[in-house]
């Protein structure tokens, strides 16, 4: 379940914070160097940018990376464990270039742990009002 809204290039904007819509841009999402340009607003100023696939390997672990423009780029990863019944997603981001690289530090990071709270929290929203697949043989 969550790999089909990790793999829906159109939910996108739906679990990433800060984004306020979505669209493809190269390839198809999400394999390897495809990319989505993705909106971000701020007042009455909006700013487009682009995440890529960087490794995609379906359906446990996709990482991408971000491209907010000033502040630079970030790694995103993504694991998708079986835990029990349930599903553990581990979301792991670090900053590759630009100023996010410089300003990161201890405060800094807890901005990204508290973004990546509301993150899951939207993911776990999304994957949990999906119906659930019929059982085979029913």
């Amino acid at each position: 379940m969550v790999w089909s809204v990790l793999a829906d290039p159109d939910r996108y904007s739906e679990w990433v914070v800060g984004t306020s819509d979505t669209w493809p841009a190269e390839g198809q999402w999400p394999q390897t160097g495809a990319s989505l340009t993705f909106e971000v607003r701020l007042g009455p100023w909006t700013v487009s940018n682009k995440t890529v696939v960087r490794r995609c390997d379906p359906p446990r672990q996709l990482e991408l990376e971000a491209n907010s423009g000033p502040l630079g780029t970030a790694r995103i990863a993504l694991d998708v464990r079986e835990w029990g019944e349930d599903t553990l997603l581990i979301v792991d981001e670090h900053p590759l270039r630009g100023a996010g690289g410089t300003l990161h530090n201890a405060a800094f990071e807890v901005l990204v742990q508290l973004r990546h709270r509301a993150m899951l929290n939207r993911l776990a929203d999304l994957c949990e009002s999906r119906p659930l697949p019929e059982p085979a043989g029913r």
